[in-house]
C-alpha cells in the first residue's frame, strides 16, 4: 500500500494572530514545527474576505517552507492569478461563502459553469497540480475527471462530524468514492473535521494518498504542543496504513 502523506492545515494558526494584530504566532513558524514533527506537505486556504491566511503568508510559505504547499482557494479570477504567480506545488478548489465559519461540503462540480473549467484548465497548464473538493459521489468525481482535474479531496466532514455508531455507513460511502476515483484515474486526498478518534478509518483505506488536517491539531496544540499533536496524528495514521499490510 502507497504511503499516507499528511498535510497540516495552519490557517488557525493565522486566526489566533489577526486577533490580536502584529506579527505572532506566525503561521510559517507553526508550518516549520509541522514538518520537523512527521507532517509532508502544508495546507493554507487564502479566502476573498483575507480571514486568516494573507497574500503575504502564501509568499513567505512558499519562499521559506521546504514542503509541498497546497493552496486551498475558490475558483475565482483574483485567486487564479495569485495561484499562478505564487506557483504553489498543489491548488484544491472549494466552495467558498462568505458567512461561513468554514467550507460546509463540497463543490457542486456538476452545476460548474464555464469558469470552472477554465480555472482548472489554466491552473494544470501552469503546471500546478489541481485537486476539486468535492462529496463522495459518483457523478461528481466523474465530472472532476471530464474538467481535466488531477486529483480529488472527499469531504469527510459528515463522517467525521457523525457518532461512533454511525461513522461505519458514512465510511463505506467515502470508501467508495475513493475507489470512483481511482477507477476515474484520479488522485485521492481526504479532509475535513478529522481528529485523532476517526482518523484510523479514513487512513486505512488504500485508494486515500493524502490526508489534510487543520483546525483539531492547531486547537490540540493548546495542550499538549504543536510538534505532539502532530505526531501523535502521524503515529495514528501510520498504525492504521500499516493494519491494511
Amino acid at each position: 500500500m502507497m504511503p499516507l502523506l499528511l498535510s497540516i492545515n495552519v490557517d488557525h494558526v493565522a486566526t489566533l494572530r489577526n486577533a490580536r494584530g502584529g506579527r505572532f504566532p506566525d503561521p510559517v513558524a507553526a508550518a516549520k514545527l509541522c514538518l520537523s514533527a512527521g507532517a509532508e506537505g502544508i495546507t493554507i486556504h487564502l479566502r476573498e474576505d483575507r480571514r486568516h491566511i494573507r497574500d503575504q503568508d502564501v509568499e513567505r510559505m512558499k519562499a521559506e517552507v521546504p514542503a509541498k504547499l497546497n493552496l486551498e482557494m475558490a475558483a475565482t479570477e483574483e485567486m487564479v492569478a495569485i495561484a499562478i504567480r505564487v506557483m504553489p506545488e498543489a491548488v484544491c478548489l472549494v466552495p467558498e461563502k462568505r458567512q461561513e465559519l468554514t467550507t460546509e461540503g463540497g463543490l457542486d462540480v456538476l452545476r460548474s459553469g464555464p469558469g470552472f473549467a477554465q480555472a482548472i484548465q489554466r491552473l494544470t497548464g501552469a503546471g500546478i497540480r489541481t485537486s476539486i473538493f468535492v462529496e463522495a459521489d459518483r457523478a461528481q468525481i466523474e465530472a472532476a475527471a471530464r474538467l481535466g482535474a488531477n486529483c480529488i479531496e472527499l469531504h469527510t466532514g459528515t463522517y467525521a462530524d457523525a457518532m461512533p455508531s454511525e461513522r461505519p455507513v458514512h465510511l463505506t460511502r467515502l470508501a467508495q468514492g475513493a475507489r470512483d476515483a481511482a477507477a476515474a484515474g484520479l488522485l485521492c486526498h481526504a479532509g475535513h473535521g478529522l481528529d485523532f478518534d476517526c482518523i484510523g478509518g479514513v487512513a486505512a483505506l488504500p485508494e486515500v494518498s493524502e490526508v489534510s488536517i487543520g483546525h483539531f491539531l492547531i486547537g490540540q496544540s493548546v495542550f499538549e504542543g504543536l510538534p505532539s499533536a502532530v505526531r501523535r496524528m502521524r503515529d495514528l495514521i501510520d498504525a492504521a496504513r500499516h493494519s491494511q499490510g
